[in-house]
């Protein structure tokens, strides 16, 4: 057997940027996506049948201003629908004063000499691993959610979703938990995400097939 085949047969290239033959809408994003702050692990894909996923930066990440330095962090094994839109920082306005209007941003004397407009930033946003997002959801700045989690259609989500949870809806809500929380725990322990090509091809049938005990030994 050939070097060629044997990769083929340890799944797709990640770093090849349409992986599936005959669907140029889907695009695995870490070869895509070369810009400052933005941090998106392999397999992850973006599935956009009317731009492609090239345009998944300009058309999903939206005021996402360098200076302001928060990031978005986007695990392994992610599915992103459509639409989904990923609010950074650079939408917040300060809250604490008599107006909302951000008159720091044009400067000419109405900066902020000591740095106050920053009050409204919420922090990095983070996506984990194995992660669905639904078409035109919208994730909010500063949102951690959870390896395994899923966000519904159109959900707007504005707080922190758990570990495989499922949350839907304006403003989202975890409704469940996919699994009980011992199972959770085992699952995060595992990690399945972070093994090489090799291994995860070799235990696709037990990822798949929700056989936790195979995978719990084949982590050992």
């Amino acid at each position: 057997m050939s070097d060629l085949q044997k990769k083929a047969q340890h799944g797709p290239d990640p770093d090849e940027i349409h992986p599936m033959d005959g669907y140029p809408q889907v695009g695995f994003l870490k070869p895509l996506v070369d810009q400052p702050n933005v941090e998106i692990g392999e397999y992850t894909y973006y599935d956009d049948p009317q731009a492609g996923p090239e345009h998944f930066y300009e058309r999903c990440v939206r005021y996402h201003h360098e200076f302001l330095g928060d990031r978005l962090i986007i695990g392994r094994f992610c599915a992103i629908a459509s639409g989904v839109q990923f609010i950074m920082n650079g939408a917040n306005h300060r809250l604490d004063g008599l107006s909302t209007y951000p008159f720091a941003i044009f400067g000419k004397g109405w900066q902020d000499t000591d740095d106050k407009w920053k009050l409204g930033l919420r922090g990095d946003t983070v996506i984990g691993n194995d992660v669905w997002i639904g078409t035109d959801a919208v994730i909010m700045p500063g949102v951690t959610i959870g390896d395994g989690a899923i966000i519904g259609s159109k959900a707007v989500v504005a707080s922190d979703v758990p570990a495989y949870g499922i949350a839907v809806g304006n403003p989202a809500r975890t409704i469940k938990r996919r699994f009980d929380n011992e199972t959770v725990e085992r699952l995060l322990a595992i990690a399945w995400w972070n093994w090489p090509a090799d291994k995860i091809t070799a235990n696709l049938e037990a990822i798949r097939g929700a056989d936790i005990v195979a995978l719990e030994q084949a982590s050992n």
